[in-house]
């Protein structure tokens, strides 16, 4: 019997692989820790941000939405990054250990220094270790399979999301009232704890993994080779599609919140903090997850049946509905009414119905049409659509911006520029998807009687 330090297959086995519970644990705390510093990071920017002397200096909404998106623009620029050096030099579960402490050290960071330094290194150091380790994490999930069991992995990716967002559930009601009660060192200082919490999980977990073997030059190869290229560039034509959607998708922690501020926010007998509302995604995804599988993709199947693609297509035109609903309630609030804050929660319905159609199926999708040795690379393609989208939001909120103040696109003439936007490629994607030809690839099993130490 051939022993290994760690097993670098998956076993022929029908049941769940055994470090499937340290990566949901990792990825709850690790998000709790992300999400909870997103959240309140443009409130940060634009009420408690510190000078050089520690006097109050805060940015405008445009500056701070403009922050905001090059930041996670950035957070989704780096996973190319990842891929590399996981596929090439230190294989997935290395790249995520040593870049998850470096990612720890940039909420510690907000945490001691409230000035632009204090969060532009802070902001720097997470963007690097959440944008390195992020294509590593989702592809792992997949590696953890072989054909056997495969069947169980659509039910993983399900899980993994929803531990996503139950982790941001916490924290998007949490940190904003910390911010709220304690201000910014506790606020930033929270998430920094988790995130040391997330690490020693995943760390835990390392005997129970697949440690699928880097790539080397075999991965550069691969890429290089007619079926790599052909998989990139099939795939970089619909990653491009679905910038619009976050584009719009990562607004309600920026143009989302800054609307909320101007909104009534007593709502079911309590006083929401405009930060706090954006637990509702989170929320909705725990609700819509289980729905759509269970209830709305089995109703849908029998009238028309349901591809990955065409699950994408139908999320981008839903992405569109909640701009719509901004736009009108901006119209409102222009006008001099102060509309309720649960005008939001159908704003959120939607918005996290667009998320369960394009996002947990891109995941899966984007895994399963990688070539084996391409998995991190082809998810971290699939990341840099959401570092474009938010690029795009960057550029808009800077370029509006007049040197005396006001915007080019005030208003709800913001919220309509967007929706025609994404309504635009969302007819676009239609012909694109009719044109794709799909090609799975799953790891292969370990053969009979191999273990791992």
């Amino acid at each position: 019997m051939t022993k290994k330090k760690y097993l670098t297959a998956p076993f022929a086995s029908d049941k769940m692989p055994a470090g499937i519970p340290y990566i949901l644990t990792n990825e709850a705390a690790e998000r709790f820790s992300f999400y909870g510093t997103r959240c309140i990071l443009t409130v940060f920017m634009t009420h408690y941000l510190l000078n050089a002397q520690g006097q109050s200096a805060p940015m405008s909404s445009e500056q701070s939405k403009a922050w905001f998106h090059l930041f996670v623009s950035a957070v989704y620029f780096m996973p190319l990054l990842g891929a590399l050096i996981s596929d090439i030099w230190l294989g997935k579960y290395r790249t995520i250990l040593y870049f998850s402490i470096l990612y720890c050290f940039g909420f510690f960071a907000l945490a001691v220094d409230q000035t632009r330094l204090g969060l532009g290194l802070g902001l720097v150091l997470i963007a690097i270790g959440s944008g390195v380790i992020k294509p590593c994490v989702s592809a792992n999930v997949g590696d953890q399979f072989g054909k056997t069991n495969k069947h169980l992995m659509a039910k993983v990716y399900n899980w993994f999301y929803f531990s996503v967002n139950v982790g941001a559930v916490i924290s998007n009601l949490l940190c904003p009232e910390l911010l709220e009660r304690y201000g910014p060192r506790v606020a930033f200082g929270v998430p920094c704890v988790l995130m040391v919490l997330a690490t020693f999980a995943f760390w835990l977990g390392r005997k129970k993994f697949v440690h699928i073997p880097r790539g080397g030059l075999d991965f550069v190869k691969e890429c290089f080779s007619g079926e790599g290229l052909r998989a990139i560039g099939r795939l970089g034509i619909i990653f491009v599609c679905l910038a619009p959607f976050w584009a719009i998708f990562d607004q309600m922690d920026s143009a989302w919140v800054l609307q909320i501020e101007k909104m009534n926010r007593v709502w079911l007998g309590h006083e929401w903090l405009p930060s706090q509302v954006v637990a509702l995604n989170p929320m909705f995804i725990l609700i819509l997850i289980p729905t759509f599988a269970y209830v709305i993709y089995p109703a849908m199947n029998k009238v028309f049946p349901l591809t990955p693609l065409r699950k994408i297509g139908l999320g981008l035109f839903v992405g569109a509905t909640p701009f719509i609903l901004s736009a009108l309630i901006e119209a409102r609030i222009v006008a001099g009414e102060t509309p309720s804050v649960g005008w939001m929660v159908l704003g959120y319905a939607l918005l996290t119905s667009a998320e369960v159609l394009v996002s947990i199926t891109c995941l899966e999708f984007s895994y399963t049409q990688a070539p084996k040795k391409m998995k991190s690379f082809i998810m971290s393609v699939y990341l840099l659509s959401i570092s474009l989208g938010n690029t795009f939001t960057a550029i808009v909120n800077l370029v509006i911006e007049n040197e005396d103040g006001t915007r080019k696109l005030a208003g709800p003439s913001y919220f309509w520029f967007f929706t025609t936007v994404i309504l635009v490629t969302a007819v676009i994607f239609i012909v694109v998807a009719k044109l794709y030809k799909e090609k799975s690839y799953i790891q292969d099993e370990a053969p009979a009687g191999e273990s791992a130490e």
